[in-house]
């Protein structure tokens, strides 16, 4: 089953989730921006995931 992984980026945090095909949340979880804290949380998802979204917008 492939998964698909979202960023919602922030200054000093990100919110990310990782859904299946059928759209399913696998995690939900904000998480500061430490790529080390973000990279633990996908860590047990990784081989699964087919595609990264990131959603950043500047104001």
């Amino acid at each position: 089953m492939k998964l698909y992984a979202a960023f919602d980026l922030h200054s000093s945090n990100s919110y990310v989730a990782v859904i299946d095909e059928g759209g399913k949340k696998i995690l939900a979880k904000k998480l500061a921006n430490d790529p080390e804290q973000i990279l633990t949380a996908l860590a047990p998802h990784r081989k699964k995931i087919a595609g990264v979204a990131v959603e950043s917008t500047y104001n």
